[in-house]
């Protein structure tokens, strides 16, 4: 609960601050009369009206900035003809000044209002494309029960390559989570189809090792349709791959089985301590078969008990960094963090994430959490 009250002082600070902001070229303008129809007059005021258009353009629209040149320029008006200034040069320089910052001012606010117009509907188109490769997980399925959570990093709006899924089938509860090298509509076409071919290979294929060529074959046939003009040479064309764990949540037996190509390994909390679930025998990478030789794929299997809950969880959330250039601690936070459901679990972990990066995300990251529950359900069997 800390990082919650954290982060929401921190959004009211950064509340405060913007409005401070904005009443700062009012606070300018009344300064000024105040000081101009008082006996205080005899301190020259002049320039102080000329930043106050500038000030108001970093926080209002062309609207809002024009508003405050017409109150500058009627101000610098009445103070003039108050202190009978006309036909003096400083009062003319000062109105040519206001001019100017005006002008800059006024032109500068539409093209940054008309750029967050922009960017808004490229986020927006970003959140719908994002969410038809992520689609929202049930909060339980077969004997688990799941939280996901997605977060996009800040710079530029791109659209990411994670990518996670939970299906629950008659072998069990079947997750894939993935990070795809790179940004943009490529990634979003290489995570869609790991994805297509995870989403129709779980219900048919009895062997998780299936269910991971199954996407390795549909990440190749992708890469074949990439235009190859694109890459320069040998060594671009070996940096296009898909890091990928396959976990399988055993029914009727307390195991969590597991197949990795080079992604970050899971993690499992059980009575509040993390372990982590490494590969004996590490794996390349989907898409990197042709540049090595990988071993066999094998099926791991790991402990994973009636309350223990299992995270999946991209790089995104280990490499989140402070201040300080420090990462996550993302085991040591898992063992303080609070939550009577995995969504109340996950959530507290987004805040913890949050904190530590100080709102600041270098990559996207996404996370899965399941927690088995009390025992099987209907429909969820092994393969007789």
């Amino acid at each position: 609960m800390r990082f919650i009250r954290s982060e929401s002082r921190a959004s009211d600070r950064n509340q405060t601050l913007f409005a401070i902001a904005r009443c700062l070229p009012f606070v300018v303008m009344a300064t000024v009369v105040t000081i101009e129809l008082t006996p205080a007059h005899v301190i020259y005021t002049g320039p102080l009206l000329t930043p106050a258009p500038a000030l108001a353009a970093v926080t209002m629209g062309p609207a809002g900035t024009g508003g405050v040149v017409l109150l500058a320029a009627g101000i610098s008006a009445l103070t003039a003809t108050h202190n009978h200034a006309w036909g003096t040069q400083q009062v003319y320089a000062n109105l040519l000044a206001l001019l100017v910052v005006s002008v800059a001012s006024v032109a500068s606010s539409a093209i940054r209002e008309r750029r967050d117009r922009e960017l808004s509907q490229v986020r927006r188109i970003a959140e719908v494309s994002q969410n038809v490769v992520l689609r929202p997980l049930p909060a339980r399925m077969g004997g688990v029960r799941t939280a996901s959570v997605y977060m996009a990093a800040e710079h530029g709006a791109q659209i990411g390559g994670d990518l996670y899924e939970a299906v629950g089938t008659r072998y069990g509860v079947r997750l894939i989570v993935g990070d795809v090298r790179g940004k943009g509509l490529a990634a979003v076409r290489s995570a869609a189809a790991v994805l297509g071919a995870f989403r129709e290979a779980v219900h048919y294929e009895h062997d998780l090792i299936e269910v991971m060529r199954r996407c390795a074959a549909a990440l190749g046939r992708e890469y074949d349709l990439l235009d190859r003009s694109r890459l320069q040479d040998w060594d671009e064309r070996a940096e296009q791959f898909v890091t990928v764990v396959l976990a399988q949540v055993v029914p009727d037996t307390a195991m969590v089985q597991l197949i990795n190509r080079g992604h970050p390994p899971p993690l499992v909390l059980h009575d509040r301590k993390v372990r982590t679930l490494g590969p004996v025998r590490p794996l390349p990478p989907l898409g990197l078969d042709e540049f090595l030789t990988p071993p066999p794929i094998g099926l791991e299997t790991f402990p994973f008990a009636v309350g223990d809950r299992l995270l999946l969880h991209t790089d995104g959330v280990l490499e989140a960094r402070n201040h300080c250039n420090e990462f996550f601690p993302l085991p040591q936070v898992m063992e303080t963090v609070e939550g009577a459901t995995p969504t109340e679990y996950l959530d507290g972990l987004r805040h913890a994430l949050v904190h530590h990066a100080e709102g600041r995300l270098a990559d996207d990251a996404a996370m899965i959490l399941v927690e088995r529950a009390t025992g099987a359900e209907p429909g969820w069997r092994s393969e007789s």
